[in-house]
């Protein structure tokens, strides 16, 4: 939440491949007759949800859903971010900062009819409180809680083990007390089987197909006023040149993720907008630091050698940062340096000369010489033991940025005398959380308080056994981490929290098991003939997908005339893609198979 996967970018063509893409205009034809005249706003996603229970789902396309369908206390101003009333109007510490006291609002109603109360906020943090399960995807807010009692229905009080400074961040969604303590087991719910799902957000979820689409409604008493479509629906893609098609000729109002030959496509298109803005999100290479539960044991198939930090700088120094945001990105991102985005300005990190893991593969092959992995006869690097370093990175089997990086790493890498084989799957989370990689590509969407993609590498994230699924990325545990993460929850100074967020950056930079390669920029498209208007967040230069709030598809309006995605024809050009090809290989450009969802665009 902050938001996992994903985050994502993509597009095109294996060697020789016979594929097409459209570029030119697009009229939308007449809106299909059971629309019943309906606005109806399509959204293409690249990922599949992972659950429908915002107590389980981690996905951004997840938490995008719950964001729509759920109030949190409080929100984020679309502005500059900093925290507004939710379904509390205001909130107060008390003067020792353990006690908060939250004032909900009156006019909150879940979509049954029923009052939302401070009892259903109280019911929600107890559930989280005293059931791991239930804490599986926001765990790290609740963890410090003491007591959570509601006194009067207007009144919510947080009592703390100690001082926690995201009391006004609690990316936590609200649920109904009356429907949801009628559930077993909440490691196994995924409230996917009754609709409409009650929620009291500015829209109620209606249907739900797996991997095939997510339909909502407007809540017509959503206090903040009713959105102005008729029906919000976020259609899955497998493939990014399909959602693109779609756009091309109506059948979906906005795609987001595309790639730099997409979005050089469409700008060129009629009727429709592309919005490139800095994103909120990193992408990285992460290695598995082995695999371990709480209670200590140790599980998975990772590479030992991975345990030596000196193999781990070496890999990053045999990294190009620089030719992969010029060549796989093509520009639209920026050279990853720390682990939160440029675009959080006072949490922004990066290191000075003296600790930068430059592009420097004379270096990295002196450490792995050092390390005592030297080349044999065949120019294998191999350790003492006589095991040659062959790694595995797991891939997103959709995703071309993954594809075209891994082949660079193969290069690079190769040089060195080491080998790795790029595992590129549909899905990557069974290997993942079973402990069955070397590397794998990462990222998280990262929200303005940074507090939860800090806390998932922390020891307390780690499930509790091998068998279950905890909070981590990808197993991190190290105490001086977690030193510094505990300093930074309690520290309400904002300069002093500042920079205690920053030295974890630096502390994760140089443990070395996660290596940021970009920030990717938020590229994504809107067919200007349905969407007559429509918010980014921050309002200047922002984005539309994966906001941290709902302001996008809750502002969102028609566009005159028809103003709906179905199914219509396309009067575009057509431009064979073998051409394309050739005239990116001409320009040095990189044009690759699309990827999956972005690093699973897990928020």
């Amino acid at each position: 939440m902050a938001t996992k996967v994903p985050p994502r970018i993509r597009l095109l063509l294996a060697s020789g491949a016979a594929a097409l893409l459209v570029v030119g205009s697009a009229t939308p034809s007449a809106q299909a007759a059971d629309d019943g005249g309906k606005k109806v706003l399509t959204v293409a996603v690249s990922q599949s949800v992972d659950s429908l229970s915002p107590f389980l789902a981690q996905k951004l396309v997840s938490t995008t859903i719950h964001r729509l369908a759920y109030e949190y206390l409080t929100n984020y101003d679309v502005k500059d971010a900093h925290p507004i009333p939710g379904l509390a109007t205001a909130w107060k510490p008390s003067p020792d900062k353990l006690t908060w006291t939250y004032t909900i609002r009156k006019n909150s109603k879940w979509s049954d009819g029923k009052q939302a109360t401070a009892e259903d906020a109280a019911w929600t943090f107890n559930k989280m409180m005293t059931d791991e399960n239930a804490a599986t995807a926001n765990g790290s807010f609740t963890a410090n809680f003491k007591k959570v009692t509601a006194p009067d229905p207007e009144t919510l009080v947080i009592e703390l083990k100690k001082p926690q400074a995201t009391m006004a961040a609690l990316d936590v969604p609200i649920v109904p007390k009356h429907v949801w303590e009628k559930v077993g087991d909440f490691s196994k719910f995924n409230n996917d089987k009754k609709f409409p799902i009650v929620g009291n957000g500015p829209f109620i979820v209606t249907d739900f197909k797996v991997d095939q689409f997510v339909k909502l409604k407007p809540n017509k008493d959503f206090w903040r006023g009713t959105p102005k479509f008729d029906e919000l629906v976020f259609k899955y893609y497998k493939d990014g040149d399909a959602a693109v098609a779609a756009l091309q000729k109506g059948e979906v109002s906005f795609v987001q993720g595309l790639t730099p030959a997409q979005a050089t496509a469409l700008k060129s298109a009629d009727n429709i907008k592309v919005n490139d803005a800095p994103g909120r999100r990193f992408f990285a290479l992460a290695t598995n630091p082995g695999a371990r539960s709480k209670d200590g044991k140790t599980f998975g198939s990772g590479h030992t050698a991975l345990l030596d930090p000196s193999v781990r700088k070496a890999l990053f120094h045999a990294t190009d940062r620089k030719t992969i945001v010029d060549k796989v990105f093509q520009g639209h991102a920026v050279e990853g340096e720390g682990y939160i985005p440029p675009r959080f300005e006072s949490y922004f990190w990066k290191p000075d000369a003296s600790q930068k893991i430059a592009y420097d593969p004379a270096k990295a092959a002196t450490l792995l010489d050092q390390a005592g992995y030297r080349k044999n006869g065949s120019g294998k690097r191999v350790g003492k033991d006589g095991k040659a370093l062959d790694f595995r990175i797991l891939c997103h089997a959709t995703d071309p940025n993954d594809k075209a990086i891994g082949k660079y790493l193969q290069e690079w890498w190769g040089e060195l005398g080491i080998g790795l084989k790029v595992d590129c799957l549909d899905n990557v989370s069974d290997p993942w959380v079973k402990g069955d990689y070397d590397l794998a590509f990462d990222g998280w969407s990262v929200n303005p308080d940074p507090d939860f993609v800090l806390s998932i590498h922390t020891c307390s994230a780690l499930p509790a056994t091998p068998k279950d699924t905890g909070a981590t990325d990808n197993f991190i545990c190290d105490k001086q981490f977690d030193g510094l993460y505990a300093q930074q929850t309690a520290e309400y100074d904002a300069a002093r929290r500042t920079g205690l967020v920053k030295q974890m950056e630096s502390r994760l930079y140089d443990t070395g098991y996660m290596n940021v390669l970009a920030y990717p920029n938020a590229v994504e498209a809107y067919r200007t003939d349905q969407i007559g208007s429509i918010k980014t967040m921050p309002e200047a230069a922002g984005n539309l997908w994966g906001q941290d709030g709902y302001w996008s598809w809750w502002s969102a309006e028609p566009a005159a005339g028809d103003g709906s995605s179905d199914s219509g024809a396309s009067k575009g050009v057509v431009i064979g893609i073998g051409a394309a090809v050739a005239l990116a290989a001409g320009l040095g450009l990189f044009v690759m198979m699309r990827r999956r969802s972005s690093a699973e665009d897990r928020e």
